[in-house]
């Protein structure tokens, strides 16, 4: 990893779908975001933000923690929202044509710790928190990745 950024603010769920407005801009097929975090961190409301921007507000965007992938169609290819919390073996992701998604989709993976060395190496990591108080609404989120991906983030990283 050679690019950190962070910890960044992400004060309100408006920040935080700003935020994913911007990475959607910026990604490509062939991108992976890995986002780490506890429960209630905001990895889905970020995942879903950033699909909404792809492909539309008006589209129903279900978490795919029971069904582990849901996938998606925007102008660029397909995008992979995956929820890995229940995968008990990644060979079944595998078997789902993950490994080729991440060479031809843009990948938003939750819980991504479950992959372990099959996590691609360009990968982007956005690791988030959730607030310490309950009448909080500010996340923070880490960020980290290979150099490819410091010149894209620059914009968006205010």
């Amino acid at each position: 990893m050679t690019f950190q950024a962070g910890p960044i603010t992400l004060a309100s769920p408006d920040a935080t779908i700003a935020f994913a407005r911007r990475l959607a801009a910026i990604c490509v097929a062939g991108d992976t975001v890995l986002l780490e975090g506890p429960i209630g961190a905001g990895k889905s409301a970020l995942a879903r933000a950033f699909i909404h921007a792809r492909i539309g507000e008006g589209e129903d965007v279900p978490s795919p923690t029971f069904t582990l992938v849901q996938t998606y169609d925007d102008d660029s290819g397909e995008i992979w929202h995956c929820d890995l919390y229940r995968l008990t073996r990644i060979d079944d992701l595998i078997e789902l044509g993950l490994d080729h998604a991440f060479e031809t989709a843009i990948c938003l993976i939750e819980w991504p710790d479950r992959l372990g060395s099959a996590a691609p190496e360009n990968a982007l990591w956005l690791t988030m928190a959730a607030p310490s108080d309950a009448d909080d609404t500010a996340h923070t989120l880490s960020i980290r990745g290979d150099s490819q991906w410091a010149k894209r983030l620059e914009r968006i990283c205010d």
